[in-house]
């Protein structure tokens, strides 16, 4: 039989899928796949858990959110040999999931994927951090990794919106940056900047309408927002324009850009929802191409290029 690791954040999605265990055995077992459960107990536990597998393991199923997924393809290409990855979403919004096509139980969806096709996928670094999907600066940004779990774990997706509430009556900061595109230089001031790979980001689907992920591509988007009633209306237009069309969005599609900050950042990058810290004020972006997915037949053809 094959050999399958799981990789499992027991405090996603409320913790509600223990009762499942039994039968997600079962499913890999269909599938001739051998399978090991490994829990996370603490911070980046699953990037040390992947760098150190053996490299005879067939398939590494990430089970949790957005951010175990980062943790474990961070792991993977800490390796010499990258293994192949699964994701399985367990999470409060799990973009990335339901970008692949993965709407439905625990269950289905791993069927799914069992059922599913290898593809190589492009993976973004931040000055050699990767992330999958999203790296983003801002105010109110923080809400991605500031919400307190409880709170997450009693609410959900609503958790999100209560916090943010909180955090409405602050002003919004713009950044005076230094970047470069292609080979070519810009300056600019701008309030949120978003770095992505991505068609689905904080729960809402389609920001771009043709996004892949194999093209050696991200898309840059930097918004002007001027105060809390411009980003309101920007926020209403996101769930009916393209990202790029939006008035106020400068926008890229590029496989690299340096970013540099006239001013220290008064806020933290979050990577794939979680909180980047760092002090420096340069920031290159590249991609890398060795992460290796075994994806849902749902979405492939949309997603990536060259496929019948």
């Amino acid at each position: 039989m094959k050999k399958c690791i799981i990789i499992m954040n027991p405090a996603s999605g409320k913790g509600k899928n223990q009762d499942k265990i039994k039968n997600i055995y079962d499913i890999l077992r269909k599938y001739d796949y051998n399978a090991e459960i490994k829990y996370t107990n603490k911070k980046h536990h699953a990037i040390e858990i992947v760098e150190n597998l053996d490299d005879d393991i067939d398939l590494v199923i990430s089970a949790g959110g957005d951010g175990t997924l980062n943790e474990v393809v961070t792991g993977n290409l800490k390796r010499k040999t990258p293994l192949t990855l699964a994701n399985l979403p367990l999470g409060t919004t799990n973009d990335v999931g339901n970008m692949y096509g993965l709407r439905g139980n625990i269950l289905n969806n791993l069927e799914e994927i069992l059922k599913g096709k290898k593809k190589q996928i492009d993976v973004i670094k931040i000055n050699k951090v990767p992330f999958v999907y999203i790296a983003c600066l801002g105010d109110y940004i923080d809400m991605a990794y500031n919400t307190p779990r409880d709170l997450k774990k009693k609410y959900g997706k609503i958790a999100y919106i209560l916090y943010g509430l909180k955090q409405l009556r602050n002003k919004i900061h713009k950044y005076d940056i230094k970047y470069k595109i292609d080979g070519k230089e810009y300056t600019g001031n701008y309030s949120f900047i978003f770095i992505t790979n991505s068609s689905r980001v904080a729960g809402v689907d389609d920001i771009y309408y043709d996004v892949k992920l194999n093209d050696n591509k991200f898309e840059v988007a930097l918004a002007n927002v001027k105060d809390k009633k411009d980003m309101l209306k920007m926020l209403v237009l996101i769930n009916t324009k393209d990202l790029k069309d939006i008035p106020g969005i400068t926008y890229y599609q590029t496989d690299n850009l340096e970013i540099e900050f006239l001013d220290s950042p008064k806020t933290s990058w979050c990577i794939d929802g979680e909180e980047l810290k760092s002090s420096k004020m340069k920031f290159k972006f590249e991609i890398d191409k060795r992460t290796t997915m075994l994806m849902p037949r749902e979405n492939i053809k949309k997603l990536f290029e060259n496929e019948k």
